[in-house]
């Protein structure tokens, strides 16, 4: 028997929660956000830190840098969908066995389109892992001259697309930054030794798992989209972890939510929140549809399209207004930009949150709202 259906606004609240974008605010540590989300959309860096900010409590951007290049508890590298994000040090292996193998043969045209044969590919492989053990880090510019004084062509986009294939094949991962450019590292030399995660009994199933943890309740159409594994791969891992679930009903079909989530189902309802979600932030990207978090009316306020997911400013998980962070001479600026009017409640909220944004930046933010 199909359960009651579940409306878009209770759905939002159980995933706000698992984003950890809700009231609570309770991590403290960047570690253990991304540990939770499993993996953190991370194409651009920039975005990235921001996403952690919107769901941290009393951390800096220096914080965030320091974890990820000093104490490496979290890696910056490709892996769901052949996107970069950022992954918890004890996952990497997880996610690369899975995912690596799907990108990389939905990147076959391409190299094709490029040249980058199957054997170019593997001996590239080999000079990048000889290049690396003797000069540690390179910038993508400095990796590029040593691979083509080897006779691996690097022209254009080739140098992208066999950097991304050593990435998804678990050689490499990025690294610090130098004058404002990433480098590349041997991801075995960067992982610390503490990052060393025994093998797990059913990885489609934990896989699943850890997905649903952070993104329940969600149906298998979401968690295949997220994922990036093969139709057969989403099917076996959904049907595996199906076990350990409560099935739901929601607007866009049925969703499965962890039994150990399911006390959520009866908690009482958030306090307000506003948060200032980043463009590519997990929580629009998550799922298949965004029709739980922006209505169609304004959807194109979220995802214009091309692939662009835009900035939002949330409120109790529903997408209101669209924002951007611009750097002035004396400090920074968050322009907003509402799809509907903003209550004053909201409005003080709103200024609050920019106010823990300029402690995360250790900057002075000003807040500008446009009146369109």
């Amino acid at each position: 028997m199909s359960s009651a259906l579940m409306p878009w606004k209770q759905a939002r609240q159980l995933r706000a929660r698992r984003q950890q974008l809700d009231s609570a605010r309770r991590a403290v540590s960047a570690r253990d956000i991304i540990r939770q989300l499993f993996a953190l959309q991370s194409q651009e860096w920039s975005s990235a830190q921001l996403a952690i900010h919107a769901r941290g409590r009393n951390l800096t951007q220096a914080d965030v840098i320091h974890a990820r290049e000093f104490e490496r508890t979290f890696v910056l590298t490709w892996t769901l969908r052949g996107t970069l994000h950022l992954v918890a040090a004890e996952d990497i292996r997880l996610q690369l066995d899975l995912c690596g193998p799907p990108a990389i043969r939905g990147s076959r045209s391409r190299y094709q389109q490029l040249g980058l044969t199957e054997d170019l590919r593997e001996s590239a492989l080999q000079e990048m892992r000889d290049i690396l053990t003797r000069d540690t880090a390179l910038t993508r510019a400095q990796l590029a001259d040593a691979l083509a004084a080897r006779g691996i062509p690097v022209a254009g986009q080739a140098i992208h697309h066999l950097a991304r294939f050593a990435a998804l094949r678990g050689l490499i991962c990025l690294g610090a930054e130098v004058d404002g450019d990433l480098t590349y590292v041997l991801l075995d030399d960067w992982l610390p030794a503490s990052a060393v995660a025994p093998p797990v009994d059913d990885p489609l199933r934990e896989f699943a798992r850890r997905y649903l943890a952070a993104y329940g309740p969600a149906t298998m159409a979401d968690f295949k989209r997220w994922s990036g594994l093969t139709a057969a791969q989403a099917k076996q891992a959904w049907t595996t972890v199906s076990a350990e679930c409560r099935s739901l009903s929601l607007p866009d079909g049925e969703a499965l939510l962890l039994e150990r989530q399911a006390p959520l189902l009866e908690a009482p309802p958030d306090e307000p929140t506003v948060r200032l979600l980043p463009r590519y932030d997990n929580y629009l990207l998550g799922y298949e549809s965004r029709a739980f978090m922006v209505a169609d009316a304004f959807a194109k306020h979220a995802h214009p399209g091309g692939g662009l997911i835009r900035a939002c400013v949330l409120i109790d998980g529903e997408a209101k207004a669209n924002w951007k962070l611009e750097k002035r001479r004396t400090g920074a600026r968050v322009t907003v930009d509402p799809i509907e009017r903003l209550n004053a409640a909201e409005l003080a909220q709103l200024e609050a949150e920019v106010e823990r944004l300029g402690r995360f930046l250790n900057s002075a933010v000003e807040l500008r709202i446009t009146s369109g």
